[in-house]
């Protein structure tokens, strides 16, 4: 019912005059299944310096950091997109960047605060952090939590000092560890640690080994990324001495291995959580649910009440985004989702998770008949890459380990 607002209902309403009450109620009963749940993510985009393999909208903190002036932005921001999702209710907000543990938490409070004064937030949202262990300090992650945030996110990356140094990364392994134990003595029970593999010159035994130091901390969540030379990086242009696909192939199956053995279950291609510990976040992209992007360079999806996605973002660079958040300038981009991409960008969110999707979800957030999806849906289940199991369709073993390769098929049928 939260995502769904009075505002909303009144259109449905107007618009459904001439209804009697069953058959207003079963309109309105329509909407509120289909509108997919509602998400938040927040952009900080600064970080103490920018690392050798990250393509993100980040910058280095040099001149010191408006936090005022960016909150109050950001505030902005939010409050010109509301009328896109008037009255629905936020499950989820995640603060992302960059590295956000560089603000204040009095900042991160004024900024919650704000937030819940303009939308509603659910009792029990999870309300996520993103930190560098090179900017832990007990008293910073305690006011973290007191501000609201009741989940951190650390970017550790590897537990060996020479990889972090590779990585230009600004902490070692023993400031890795303990912000990991300051999260959780300031009452942090839920918490991800970053990890990457495939890193220079890595050996399979030294990423068993970053798994065994990040299992030894208890997160609750692990999120395991191999490392990838992205366009646009100092490491793209200067490609480090990376370990052959087949040793790679190893050491991701090894390291999957270990992680199960100890209890984190892969529910996704990244992300490892012990019972009880997923990312609602992330889950929410996954499931192609909706979410508001406030911040330079944020990317939302919104679905409106008609049916209509649409893909949002807004301008990248820090000093014009402080300068045009909450007016029309500071919006990088709208446009709606045409009907014929809805299955592509579907799948390519859903297919990550290890179970797969309900077929009947295919229709809710698309508008879309199942019969979209053929004929590459038949040839992928013939193939055995993909297998339908009581209304459910999910990746086999072999078409987990070649996602790409399934999804390659869908774009090739467009």
């Amino acid at each position: 019912m939260s995502n769904v607002n009075a505002c909303l209902i009144g259109k449905l309403c107007i618009s459904s005059r001439g209804l009697d009450q069953h058959q207003l109620l079963m309109v309105i009963l329509s909407v509120m299944q289909t509108i997919p749940p509602l998400s938040l993510y927040i952009h900080i985009p600064w970080c103490v310096r920018k690392c050798p393999y990250c393509d993100f909208n980040s910058h280095s903190a040099t001149g010191g950091l408006p936090e005022k002036a960016y909150v109050a932005a950001l505030l902005s921001d939010l409050e010109q997109d509301l009328p896109r999702v008037a009255g629905r209710g936020v499950e989820t907000v995640f603060i992302g960047g960059g590295t956000p543990s560089l603000f204040s938490p009095e900042a991160i409070h004024a900024l919650l605060e704000g937030i819940a004064r303009r939308v509603p937030i659910a009792r029990q949202a999870e309300i996520t952090l993103e930190a560098n262990p090179g900017t832990a300090e007990s008293g910073k992650f305690r006011g973290f939590r007191e501000a609201g945030v009741n989940r951190l996110s650390m970017g550790v990356q590897s537990f060996n000092d020479r990889h972090l140094q590779a990585l230009g990364r600004i902490h070692d392994s023993r400031e890795a560890k303990l912000a990991a134990e300051i999260a959780k003595a300031a009452g942090f029970d839920n918490f991800n640690l970053d990890l990457m593999f495939g890193l220079p010159r890595q050996t399979r035994e030294e990423a068993l080994d970053d798994i065994h130091s990040a299992v030894e901390l208890q997160p609750s969540h692990l999120s395991l990324y191999q490392l990838t030379l992205e366009p646009n990086t100092l490491f793209h242009r200067y490609p480090p001495p990376l370990p052959g696909d087949e040793a790679i192939w190893e050491a991701q199956q090894a390291c999957q291995a270990l992680l199960d053995e100890k209890g984190y279950r892969q529910y996704e291609v990244s992300a490892y959580a012990k019972d009880g510990f997923r990312c609602r976040h992330n889950e929410n992209y996954w499931r192609f649910g909706d979410y508001l992007g406030i911040g330079a360079g944020a990317h939302g999806k919104l679905t409106d009440a008609s049916g209509i996605i649409a893909r949002t973002w807004k301008i990248r660079h820090p000093a014009h985004y402080l300068e045009t958040a909450g007016t029309l300038t500071g919006i990088g981009g709208h446009v709606a989702v045409a009907s014929e991409e809805l299955p592509l960008e579907f799948l390519m969110n859903h297919l990550r998770l290890k179970e797969g999707f309900i077929e009947t979800a295919f229709t809710d957030l698309t508008g879309l008949p199942i019969s979209a999806l053929e004929p590459t849906l038949s040839h992928c289940l013939k193939d055995g890459l993909l297998e339908r199991c009581e209304g459910t369709i999910r990746c086999t073993d072999q078409g987990w380990n070649f996602l790409d390769d399934v999804l390659e098929k869908f774009i090739a049928r467009r």
